[in-house]
């Protein structure tokens, strides 16, 4: 896992200065890879090398920004493409494909390294009947790629969302770049689309319910972290409901101080605003309308979203035991007790080793990275 720190102002001043003198006495493959975004420079990462085992600077071997992949796509605190890397003390994944392409896949091992289902076979709370859950991060802050769990897949890895045949990448909306916070989802719960949802109106969207989580780091895809509920949004997303929660990282410094969605606002004061500003008009630039939210855009508390949650749970367990139909052909395979029918260990790693090796990131179009400028509707709720 990535060690992080800040970088005093003067040391992000000496890096500005060192960009500006050494990027153009790179070799080309370099001077793509060399960046000195705001985002690059605000975290930088220390990764393990594959042939020492040690830690160093990227920015001391290669003169690399690590918080970009070298083309342009934003992947923040991505580990190498090793075979397996650890994310947790519970779980690992396994990298199969390469990123920013198609055949990108991200398995999930539990700590006995047998593969599982991060949909099906990661509880949903850390210790039962204590509001503390498990969160899977499917992007990290200030990156741009859009993954999700692949619930139609066999193991349900991580993946890139693909829409008529290309792969999807936020815009960055100015002021925000990529998603302004570690973006993922509960496991064991769903948004169930037969069901119209008492106070929105709408059907849910078929998913896990989305976690955006706050705290100051950044965690790497694939991580499982421990979270607790703050609140939640309601977003209308093509006429679905798809709720949106707040949630920090149990470890962070603020976590004791955030027990509600007012907290958020009384100690980050415009985060909730600019999460609602994110999601209305993140698709824009995409030729979409405004998304809408139900309750006038005001966030709802704490209680009401781990009401949220125990619904989806059920809602899950209603899936799992057929007592609703799968009629969108969801994976309800894993490994753990929690599925029926249960795969082997021998059948999912076949699952996973039938996917290629790990190559090097593909091409991305530097359109990525572009600036948009939305202006929003303010008679928009």
């Amino acid at each position: 896992m990535p060690f992080i720190f800040s970088p005093s102002p003067s040391l992000l001043r000496s890096l500005f200065r060192l960009s500006s003198v050494t990027s153009t006495a790179l070799p080309r493959r370099q001077q793509q890879q060399f960046s000195t975004s705001a985002s690059a420079l605000a975290f930088i990462t220390f990764s393990k090398t594959r042939t020492s085992g040690q830690y160093c600077s990227p920015l001391l071997k290669s003169v690399t920004a690590s918080s970009t992949n070298g083309n342009g796509s934003g992947h923040g605190l991505i580990p190498p493409p090793n075979k397996r890397f650890k994310m947790t003390s519970a779980y690992s994944v396994v990298q199969k494909g390469s990123l920013d392409a198609p055949d990108y896949r991200l398995y999930f091992l539990d700590q006995a390294g047998t593969p599982i289902s991060p949909f099906h076979d990661i509880p949903l709370r850390v210790t039962p009947d204590v509001n503390v859950f498990n969160m899977v991060v499917e992007v990290p802050r200030w990156t741009n790629a859009k993954m999700e769990i692949a619930t139609k897949e066999p193991l349900c890895p991580i993946k890139q969302d693909v829409k008529k045949g290309a792969l999807r990448y936020v815009a960055n909306c100015f002021p925000h770049h990529g998603y302004i916070w570690n973006y993922g989802a509960l496991p064991q719960t769903w948004e169930n689309p037969s069901n119209i949802d008492k106070s929105t109106g709408c059907k849910g969207d078929n998913d896990p319910i989305d976690v955006c989580e706050i705290g100051g780091r950044i965690h790497p895809r694939g991580a499982v972290i421990q979270v607790k509920i703050l609140g939640c949004f309601a977003l209308i997303d093509e006429g679905e409901t798809d709720w949106k929660l707040m949630a920090i990282d149990v470890t962070d410094p603020m976590a004791d101080k955030l027990n509600d969605v007012h907290d958020i606002e009384k100690l980050m004061p415009g985060y909730l605003r600019s999460t609602v500003e994110w999601f209305r008009i993140y698709k824009i630039p995409d030729g979409k309308p405004e998304n809408q939210f139900a309750f006038n855009g005001e966030p709802k508390n704490a209680e009401f979203a781990l009401h949220c949650v125990e619904e989806t749970h059920k809602f899950w367990k209603d899936l799992i035991s057929k007592e609703v139909p799968n009629e969108t052909e969801l994976s309800l395979t894993g490994t753990s007790s929690n599925v029926s029918p249960t795969m082997t260990t021998q059948e999912a790693e076949a699952i996973i080793n039938g996917n290629p090796e790990p190559g090097e990131p593909a091409h991305v179009d530097p359109f990525v990275q572009k600036w948009h400028w939305v202006t929003v509707n303010p008679s928009t709720n």
